[in-house]
């Protein structure tokens, strides 16, 4: 099951799993373009990249960077199987 987290101005989806029994949260990261979509998945909290379908290193960096700033709220909602279940809001 993935559970939405935000929709950036460029129309950039990110949602993310609910967690793992090891602790892990699959985060996903779709943005549309002119032939599809863009994608790319995060695994955190190892913060480990996979499957990159179509971003370049810089916009890379800034999701880098935007997983980063967020992974607090993330790993929390996803104890709470999504934003509208998260323990302690």
């Amino acid at each position: 099951m993935v559970y939405p987290f935000m929709t950036l101005n460029d129309g950039t989806e990110i949602v993310h799993s609910e967690m793992k029994e090891d602790g892990s949260v699959k985060v996903y990261i779709e943005k549309p373009i002119m032939l599809g979509f863009q994608s790319v998945e995060c695994w955190l909290p190892k913060y480990e990249w996979k499957n990159n379908n179509g971003f370049t290193e810089n916009e890379l960096a800034y999701y880098d960077e935007f997983v980063h700033s967020t992974a607090h709220l993330i790993l929390r909602f996803a104890k709470g199987d999504g934003l509208e279940n998260a323990p302690d809001l």
